[in-house]
């Protein structure tokens, strides 16, 4: 049996997470969105630790924006990617690291905490809790957290309308249409109020729950799909009027939980 690690990192090792938010719109769109909440909470001089890091598009942007930011990625080719795309940027730092142990830091050290790639991979209840536990316990009191999630319904809606809808419905969902979260799914998707119980026990105040990409990637597979430049801008101020409307959020890939440490 793999475990949780072997299998994440066997997937980044073939896929092209440097390019992922650049190359289609719907990841322009979450980058935007994700960058304009970010700045909300953060600014120069900010400590922040980013978890999940990938290849550093988020941490190398904030650390050339005058932030001090720390960056922890479980797979070994991002982290690679990370390194020698920050060379020569001294405000950042970057180790290997599981979400579920952050012993390396003390407790309340940073201002502003991403956790933008865990919670896509954690699968079992108790690693999912100590991800998040390990995300408070490191940020300062008043501080503020970013959980990215995915929608286990715009999984299906993106990924299961091609003659394969059943075999998607009986991984993500069962037979009584409960959401399933296993780990050879790599991905695991919730249902938003699933996701926002993770926190009710937890010392934190929820500031908001936002989608960041909306109904793009399924509707950017048509082949009649079209989206210049300008009506991408135009989108993305757009969206963001709406990026918090609860009966839109089921459909957006990504999310943001976004929560206050008391």
């Amino acid at each position: 049996m793999s475990t949780r690690k072997e299998i994440v990192s066997s997937f980044y090792d073939q896929y092209d997470e440097d390019g992922r938010l650049g190359r289609t719109r719907h990841g322009q769109l979450e980058y935007h969105t994700t960058m304009t909440y970010i700045h909300r909470y953060a600014a120069k001089g900010s400590k922040v630790l980013e978890i999940g890091a990938g290849t550093g598009r988020y941490s190398i942007a904030l650390a050339k924006e005058g932030m001090d930011v720390t960056a922890v990625e479980l797979s070994g080719s991002n982290l690679a990617v990370l390194k020698e795309n920050s060379k020569g940027i001294e405000n950042i730092v970057s180790f290997q690291g599981d979400a579920t142990d952050l012993s390396r830091f003390a407790d309340d050290s940073f201002d502003v905490t991403l956790s933008f790639g865990p919670m896509y991979h954690l699968f079992e209840a108790d690693d999912v809790d100590r991800a998040i536990d390990e995300a408070i316990r490191v940020t300062k009191p008043g501080g503020v957290m970013l959980f990215a999630f995915l929608s286990v319904f715009a999984i299906m809606y993106a990924n299961y309308f091609y003659g394969n809808w059943a075999a998607g419905q009986k991984e993500n969902f069962t037979d009584d249409y409960k959401v399933r979260h296993f780990k050879e799914q790599l991905f695991t998707g919730y249902d938003v109020p699933e996701f926002e119980g993770l926190f009710q026990a937890k010392p934190v105040d929820h500031l908001t729950t936002a989608g960041v990409d909306g109904l793009l990637e399924p509707i950017e597979k048509r082949p009649d799909f079209s989206l210049s430049d300008e009506d991408l801008k135009a989108l993305a101020e757009w969206y963001l009027a709406f990026s918090e409307k609860r009966e839109l959020l089921g459909n957006t890939n990504h999310l943001l939980y976004i929560c206050r440490k008391r």
